[in-house]
C-alpha cells in the first residue's frame, strides 16, 4: 500500500469519529463523505450533508476538517458538494437499526 494510501485509509478511519448529533451515526457510515484527496501539500475533502439546511452542517464540516488534518499531518480544506444525500449512500449495513435496509 503506498504512502498516499496508507494515510488516506487512516484519515477515513479517524473521520467515523465525526458523529451526526441527530442522527446518530458518523460521516463515512452515512456516506458523506464524497471525495477525499491527499497530496503531497494538502488534503483536500469533500462532503455533502442530510439535508441541504442542516443545523449541524457546519459543525461537521469543521470537525471533519480537523480531523483529517491532524490525522493527515497536512492543511487540509473542506468543500461543500451540491449532490444530494439519498440513504443510499449510507455504508453497507449501517442504516439497519434505523430499519432502512
Amino acid at each position: 500500500m503506498s504512502n498516499t494510501a496508507e494515510k488516506e485509509a487512516q484519515i477515513r478511519d479517524a473521520l467515523r469519529g465525526v458523529v451526526d448529533p441527530e442522527i446518530g451515526l458518523n460521516v463515512i457510515e452515512l456516506g458523506l463523505v464524497r471525495k477525499l484527496e491527499v497530496g503531497p501539500q494538502s488534503i483536500h475533502l469533500t462532503m455533502i450533508l442530510t439535508t441541504p439546511f442542516c443545523p449541524y452542517g457546519p459543525q461537521l464540516l469543521e470537525q471533519a476538517r480537523r480531523v483529517a488534518e491532524q490525522t493527515g499531518g497536512l492543511p487540509a480544506t473542506i468543500e461543500l458538494g451540491s449532490e444530494m444525500w439519498d440513504p443510499s449512500l449510507m455504508e453497507e449495513g449501517a442504516g439497519g437499526d434505523w430499519g432502512l435496509f
